[in-house]
């Protein structure tokens, strides 16, 4: 998959976190039918392992790629081994590079510059390879439309769960009520300047606790999600494609409120009765996001 094959950010639900030393994990990731997958040099690589993780790149990259699937690499911050990270995986060429604790703009910058030197080093098109900043702080919480907007390279942004948890202080429950205002006021940010976000993953292994999350997620406006459990690729994919049942209420929303609104004689139509409940003018608009959302997955 070239730069120009990808596909698009704002289509990518999916994106699952793999651990960075353990090879055969990471080639089954395939399987997975996540969008994006990533290997993950940071949290689920001890330090021990990281030379061994950088020593599979090359081969796992390769084969994410002849999948036709989009690969990501989290690295460590680069004072903290990060420069190791990009120098062993920037000559097989990732489509996208996530680094994690981003706070502010200037690691963004920094962060910009040394991918900048490793894809004159390696003979990648310049400007290529794609930055997801990884928000996972109070202070990178607050900065974060600053972030957005620090590097061209950036096409999307991450919102993290536990090291987040831990730095507001708060109790950790399977509930993630704790992280309400912080997935809301990252969200808010990214909007404001048009980037897409990704939520922070559902930590816990429970079919029923993951469920409930998406749908909170999908609800409060996310299409994207990070993944820390295999198992909930198809969670995620399900919640964030527009399914054929609802895009065919969709269709029956709106041609209901357009029949009303013909045979108004130019009165105001405030509500429709579809499928035996009475669908208002939010159901209506929802309808066109719908239908607009499912148009980009080329769904009819």
């Amino acid at each position: 998959m070239n730069h120009l094959q990808r596909t698009r950010p704002a289509l990518r639900r999916s994106w699952l976190f793999l651990a960075g030393a353990d090879r055969q994990v990471l080639l089954d990731g395939t399987r997975s039918d996540a969008d994006v997958l990533v290997q993950e040099l940071e949290t689920f690589t001890p330090p021990a392992r990281r030379p061994e993780a950088r020593a599979l790149s090359g081969e796992v990259l390769g084969h994410w790629r002849q999948s036709g699937i989009l690969s990501a690499v989290r690295v460590n911050p680069l004072d903290n081994g990060g420069m190791d990270d990009l120098e062993a995986v920037m000559q097989h060429r990732p489509d996208i590079i996530m680094m994690s604790f981003i706070s502010t703009p200037m690691q963004v910058v920094a962060l910009d510059q040394a991918v900048s030197h490793y894809e004159r080093e390696y003979g990648i098109p310049e400007g290529s390879t794609e930055l997801v900043p990884n928000i996972e702080s109070t202070q990178g919480l607050v900065n974060t439309m600053a972030i957005a907007k620090c590097s061209a390279r950036i096409s999307a942004l991450l919102v993290a769960t536990e090291d987040m948890v831990a730095d507001l202080g708060a109790r950790r429950t399977r509930a993630g009520h704790e992280l309400d205002y912080v997935r809301s006021r990252f969200l808010v940010e990214c909007a404001a300047v048009g980037m897409p976000a990704i939520d922070c993953p559902y930590s816990y292994s429970d079919n029923e606790g993951a469920e409930l999350d998406m749908e909170r997620s999908r609800d409060i406006g996310f299409r994207a999600k990070a993944i820390v459990n295999a198992q909930f690729v198809p969670v995620v994919n399900r919640w964030l494609t527009p399914s054929a049942a609802d895009r065919a209420l969709a269709r029956r929303v709106i041609q209901a409120f357009d029949e009303a609104r013909s045979q108004s004689g130019g009165k105001r139509v405030p509500a429709a009765v579809v499928d035996g409940f009475l669908a208002e003018i939010p159901d209506y608009l929802a309808a066109h996001r719908l239908l607009a959302r499912a148009a980009q997955f080329g769904l009819e």
